[in-house]
């Protein structure tokens, strides 16, 4: 017996029981997928509020040609869809 043969044997059986219980119809229901829905969102739209406001502040307090909005509302979209890639990818290892 190999040492990867008890890994296998795992992963079926993790899988034999998530077929099992879908079966049984005891896994998540349409409300954890809304939830999850207003999670991804949330974990997007905060941070772009954050940064636009902070970046319409610094627009008013420095000036200049450099819109610190625009800079800093593409900031915020990329660190909440960060934010959001780690919060689906945890709970798609959860259903593992």
């Amino acid at each position: 017996m190999s040492a990867r043969e008890p890994d296998k044997a795992a992963a079926i059986a993790r899988k034999a029981a998530r077929k099992e219980a879908a079966q049984r119809g005891t896994g998540r229901g349409v409300w954890f997928g809304f939830g999850m829905f207003g999670l991804v969102g949330w974990a997007v739209a905060v941070p772009t509020l954050i940064g636009v406001a902070l970046g319409a502040w610094l627009d008013r307090a420095v000036g200049g040609e450099f819109s610190w909005t625009l800079a800093l509302l593409l900031g915020g979209v990329a660190l909440g869809c960060v934010n959001a890639w780690f919060w689906v990818t945890k709970e798609s290892r959860d259903d593992d």
